[in-house]
């Protein structure tokens, strides 16, 4: 009699190679994360309708660019060029914060750092999706999150400890930036090999070259992912208001950035299983999960008075992502055809991008006129309108297994 259970495939080298990547450079960009809302709001004294627009704008111009580097990954059949691109870009960006003499540079670099993210974004997705069996795509795209989110934990640890260690000097600490962001780049320039493409992979709807035409091939499943991440893109907006939120109610300078390791240490425990949760069938509970885990993030935030509030809100927060980022990646993968992946991937991203700047500006306009508490319970009231929205129209679209090709 047959074995009936099949062998599930082994997570290909690449994929841990692009993890690793993934950390390095998240090492080095959430240190600057972790400060710079500090450094723009207590150095330079911004208010936080621009701190809003500024990480709104930033993170939406990094999920925009996604788009266009996404159909070029497809147009030119390579990947990894474009991702050695993006990692380039936002190493030596890292180069300028502790550089700039001016707002208008440490804007400039955050802009620039977003842009690298948004060359790399797409077509390092399609290129985990490529190498990936079907079987193992929850587990390998959770993976990747996972070990980014690692990175995550990190760099705000570093940033304590390089704020503590300069006595408040902002910009020595952003130095200590600049060393796992280039170990990022040498390491995937040596560690990762794009594999060959597939003689089916290689033409559009003509059998050869593709055309604006072939977007039409992203159907019906494709869609509702991409309507799903966007109603969860806009009921949150950027973790910069959790690291505000900490100084709001009297953390020290110093101790703030620990709300974002709080958020990145549940982020990464949870991304892997969850991703090999949705690869045996369990994505509608996953993202269901999600979206109540951000309603009481966000009414723990607007409740708290102390530290231990926002530090159990900003795990709650890490809980939501750790459910969701890894399957809607594996959603876009299973749904779009093998040789649109990038261009699927810079329109899901270009979506998300439109979301998240609406959600942080507006966060940002309600933290002025009505203050944090107001900010976080719109928030919470938003998600719950997703979360009865997914119940209501796109649990089916959830199924990872359904939606594998």
């Amino acid at each position: 009699m047959p074995d009936s259970r099949r062998r599930v495939p082994a997570i290909p080298r690449g994929v841990w190679v692009l993890g690793i990547v993934s950390l390095c450079m998240d090492l080095s960009s959430e240190l600057i994360h972790a400060l710079l809302p500090l450094y723009l709001a207590a150095g330079l004294g911004l208010s936080m309708l621009a701190i809003g627009a500024i990480e709104g704008i930033a993170e939406a111009t990094a999920l925009i660019v996604k788009v266009f580097s996404g159909v070029l990954s497809d147009l030119f059949r390579r990947r990894k060029p474009l991702v050695v691109l993006g990692y380039g870009l936002a190493a030596i960006t890292k180069l300028v914060f502790p550089l700039a003499s001016t707002v208008g540079w440490i804007v400039g670099a955050r802009f620039a750092d977003r842009v690298g993210k948004g060359i790399r974004g797409a077509p390092r997705d399609a290129l985990i999706a490529d190498i990936t069996p079907a079987e193992v795509r929850g587990a390998s795209f959770g993976l990747r999150q996972a070990l980014d989110t690692v990175g995550a934990v990190g760099g705000p640890l570093l940033a304590i400890a390089a704020i503590a260690a300069f006595a408040g000097d902002f910009k020595a600490a952003f130095w200590v930036a600049v060393v796992p962001a280039f170990v990022a780049v040498l390491l995937l320039i040596l560690g990762v090999d794009e594999p060959e493409r597939a003689a089916d992979e290689r033409g559009g709807s003509d059998g050869g070259r593709l055309t604006f035409a072939d977007a039409r091939r992203l159907g019906v499943g494709f869609v509702a992912v991409v309507a799903i991440a966007a109603l969860l893109t806009l009921a949150r907006f950027s973790e910069a208001f959790l690291v505000l939120r900490a100084r709001d109610v009297g953390l020290a300078l110093t101790a703030a950035p620990w709300v974002m390791v709080a958020m990145s240490v549940v982020y990464a425990a949870v991304a892997y299983p969850a991703g090999a949760a949705a690869d045996r069938g369990h994505g509608s509970k996953l993202l269901s999960a999600g979206l109540v885990s951000l309603v009481a993030a966000d009414l723990v935030l607007a409740s708290a008075s102390g530290g231990a509030g926002v530090m159990l809100g900003a795990a709650l927060w890490g809980l939501h992502m750790g459910f969701t980022q890894g399957l809607l990646s594996a959603l876009v993968a299973a749904t779009a055809p093998a040789d649109l992946r990038g261009t699927a991937f810079g329109v899901f991203n270009l979506v998300c991008g439109v979301a998240l700047l609406a959600a942080s500006v507006l966060a940002g306009w309600l933290w002025d006129v009505f203050g944090p508490q107001f900010t976080f319970l719109a928030g919470a009231a938003l998600t719950a309108l997703a979360w009865i929205a997914f119940l209501l129209y796109g649990r089916a679209a959830a199924d990872l297994r359904r939606a594998r090709p």
